[in-house]
């Protein structure tokens, strides 16, 4: 698929080419007075034409982010300027192709470009944005958003820092892995971070064989990392291709290791066949280790299949998640596994005041029928109960990860707010819209309109100024 065939190039996924800064957006409804933040939002978005097929995941981070306070509202969006972003603005071109096109082994650089454009992790004062395959961090300027550089915690990271780190709640420990594709031990490394991010201490986990890792789970005592059988075939890799497998003869396993354990303290567990890119949360109770994701049961299509206009995919991938429950018995090494709903849901978010304990509620984006990945509305579930509740952001009016804010004082687990971009494909507009998490019938309090198109992107967080650790 060419540059000029591809979905991920137009419509709600086209890059924007400016980078600006409008104060006193227009809102609709109030901004509740109590808001005093930065919703920064991680985003592909090309900078240059791609050297041939382009995928989704390719694109130079971007940064979209809303500052709110006093009632108020401003947006800015500035790139993220790795030193591969450098390079190819100091050629005036792009230097790498793209995850679908042959590797470039004997690139002078490198063969991928860090293009630091997946998550966004607030810690200790520090605003760093992730790569999905690793390579290490950018630290992010709060307010500004400007690069400050790459960031590797004093000089102590020795290898590469994923997306979707975990920060414990109560303690400030944040927990990450890396992850090699190419079929080189190590394979999988897991590291822990103090709260002060002064100390960091990694340690290999032996797996069988390279695996495309993408995100992990935290509870109380434990990591869980996710060995899913799908990952790149590694005689592939070896001839410079990424060509991606689903080997449903493999079980998926779950290994729960101590947080401060070592390797031969993992305790793996083996569920169905399946690929889970995002967890939500989980839990212990009494003997028992929950789980909560969404899991896709056939991530990949099958060579030669037809897809429908309403099966979301992204080239090769199937999108079709849903949300799931697993229990795995520390004492019998039993699992249990149950789906908690039909509806196809991913970039799930909790209140992170539970990151690691026990969560009631999740906010999930709904993917919409079609065959580009949208989310048309936002599910909340009630995990205890099995109720939720939907927002629909509207005809042709589409979502993103939402990132839920307490409101000061909160008691209740959902008394607060959750938040995010829409896109409207009529008039190629753009909004921030704000939802009172306790109330979703009630519609957004707020919806502030955006001075120029936000294009679809990936992963969120929000930077509270009411922190004394906040520069502002």
């Amino acid at each position: 698929m060419g540059a000029l065939e591809n979905p991920y190039l137009f419509g709600p996924f086209a890059p924007v080419d400016r980078e600006i800064t409008a104060d006193h957006l227009e809102v609709i409804g109030e901004i509740p007075a109590e808001i005093s933040g930065l919703f920064v939002r991680n985003s592909p978005n090309p900078r240059f034409a791609p050297l041939g097929r382009h995928h989704w995941f390719d694109g130079d981070g971007m940064v979209h982010a809303v500052r709110i306070e006093g009632g108020r509202a401003s947006y800015f969006n500035r790139y993220i300027r790795t030193k591969e972003f450098q390079l190819e603005e100091a050629k005036g071109g792009s230097l790498w192709k793209g995850i679908l096109e042959p590797l470039q082994l004997d690139h002078p650089y490198g063969p991928l470009k860090n293009t630091s454009n997946t998550d966004l992790v607030w810690h200790s004062g520090k605003l760093l944005s992730l790569w999905w395959l690793g390579g290490r961090p950018y630290e992010l300027a709060v307010p500004s958003l400007e690069t400050v550089g790459s960031f590797n915690f004093n000089g102590k990271l020795s290898r590469g820092f994923a997306a979707h780190p975990k920060i414990d709640a109560e303690t400030g420990e944040m927990m990450f892995i890396d992850f090699n594709v190419f079929p080189k031990p190590p394979f999988l490394t897991y590291g822990t971070v103090s709260a002060d991010m002064r100390e960091i201490q990694t340690r290999v986990i032996e797996i069988p064989g390279p695996r495309l890792f993408h995100d992990i789970a935290i509870t109380k005592n434990f990591t869980v990392f996710l060995d899913l059988p799908m990952f790149y075939d590694p005689a592939a890799v070896l001839q410079g291709k990424f060509k991606i497998q689903f080997d449903r003869g493999m079980p998926s396993r779950f290994g729960l290791i101590p947080r401060h354990g070592e390797s031969s303290q993992v305790k793996w567990f083996e569920g169905s066949p399946c690929y889970i890119y995002h967890t939500i949360n989980p839990y212990e109770e009494g003997s028992e280790v929950v789980l909560v994701a969404c899991k896709i049961d056939e991530p990949l299509l099958e060579k030669g299949q037809v897809d429908t206009k309403d099966m979301p995919h992204l080239y090769f991938l199937r999108l079709s998640p849903q949300l799931y429950r697993w229990r795995f018995n520390l004492e019998t090494g039993a699992v249990r596994e149950e789906k908690l709903d039909d509806a196809f849901t991913e970039f799930p978010r909790i209140n992170d005041s539970r990151n690691g304990y026990k969560a009631r509620y999740c906010y999930n984006p709904r993917i919409a029928k079609g065959s580009e990945l949208l989310f048309d509305a936002l599910i909340k579930y009630d995990l205890e109960s099995g109720k939720n509740w939907t927002y629909e952001y509207g005809k042709q009016r589409y979502g993103g990860e939402a990132v839920f804010v307490a409101k000061p004082g909160s008691q209740e687990e959902d008394d607060g707010w959750v938040m995010t971009f829409v896109y409207d494909i009529r008039d190629n507009s753009a909004e921030f819209v704000i939802l009172d998490a306790s109330d979703f019938a009630l519609g957004p309090v707020a919806r502030i309109k955006i001075s120029q198109r936000v294009p679809i992107g990936f992963h969120a967080c929000w930077v509270p100024f009411s922190l004394p650790n906040t520069p502002i």
